[in-house]
């Protein structure tokens, strides 16, 4: 290179990620990569519901300029341009909006479309939150990453005490055998690993399929009628009330015997965030009142 200028600017791209790193704006993700930024990101895509609510618990939210399909909270995400959803982005669109951070969903998203954006050189981290301190560091880290690590910490300590709180309140409670019904045709629940199970653990419940090996297994009538819940629950919309109504056909189930059919909020236990407080907190409500009713 015989212009000074262009080859200054070739040795600053190869040091920038060490001088990203030496000032400690690097971040490992879910992947255990090491996500480097030299100054905190001011323009950030989000590839999932889950994640554009992180970045704007986190502090980001004017920081987001594009988001997935479905990502309708807080309001004003569902106000942003969308690029996609888990089937397929539009990885021209996210590449036309000039981001210098990408946040994608391990679950959710394809490796192969976002190697090739992080082969232009765009950032991208991705999350997994599997446990409620994931959550709780998911916030530290995305606030780290976009210059409000104050207020991340904050929040994420908040969620945490919240969570404990709950752990506390409900530690000695009688337990409760509970299906958690997320799907109707087919029948699907979920195992221990998946968060929904962790919280029916916080509050005192038993998952009766949490031993099956898949995170979202499929499972059949007679396995629920064998495992004789004494609580059915599901979330969604008033729609979702008759998959429960379906299982009063079974009178001999525990749930149906008790009364023990319940309706949850949607979204606040669906979604791996913050608002899973609220979620775990309306839950445990819920199993106070199946264990009144048995």
């Amino acid at each position: 290179m015989k212009h000074p200028g262009l080859a200054a600017l070739y040795v600053l791209s190869l040091l920038a990620p060490l001088l990203a790193q030496a000032e400690g704006h690097c971040v490992s993700d879910a992947l255990d990569q090491s996500v480097c930024l030299a100054e905190p990101a001011r323009r950030v895509v989000s590839l999932s519901p889950g994640a554009t609510e992180l970045l704007f618990s986190a502090g980001a939210g004017d920081r987001v300029v594009a988001v997935s399909a479905w990502s309708d909270y807080p309001a004003e995400a569902a106000e942003l341009p969308q690029v996609g959803d888990s089937n397929r982005l539009d990885l021209e669109a996210i590449v036309s909006l000039a981001p210098d951070l990408v946040v994608a969903w391990v679950d959710g998203n394809s490796r192969s479309q976002l190697e090739r954006l992080s082969g232009l050189g765009i950032p991208v981290f991705w999350l997994a939150p599997r446990t409620f301190d994931d959550i709780a560091v998911a916030v530290s880290d995305l606030a780290f990453l976009t210059g409000s690590p104050e207020l991340g910490a904050e929040r994420a300590e908040v969620f945490r005490a919240e969570m404990a709180t709950l752990n506390a309140q409900y530690a000695d409670a009688r337990p409760v055998k509970v299906f958690y019904q997320i799907w109707d045709q087919p029948l699907m629940t979920v195992n221990r690993n998946e968060l929904i199970s962790k919280a029916i653990t916080l509050c005192g419940g038993v998952n009766v399929f949490g031993d099956l090996p898949r995170l979202v297994p499929r499972i059949s009538r007679e396995a629920v009628l064998e495992a004789n819940p004494e609580a059915i629950i599901t979330a969604g919309s008033s729609d979702n009330r008759q998959w429960l109504e379906a299982w009063r056909e079974f009178s001999g189930l525990a749930a149906v015997a008790a009364d023990n059919l319940f309706l949850e909020p949607p979204d606040l236990l669906a979604r791996p965030t913050l608002r899973m407080a609220d979620g775990a907190r309306h839950l445990c409500q819920t199993l106070e009142q199946a264990r009144a009713n048995l």
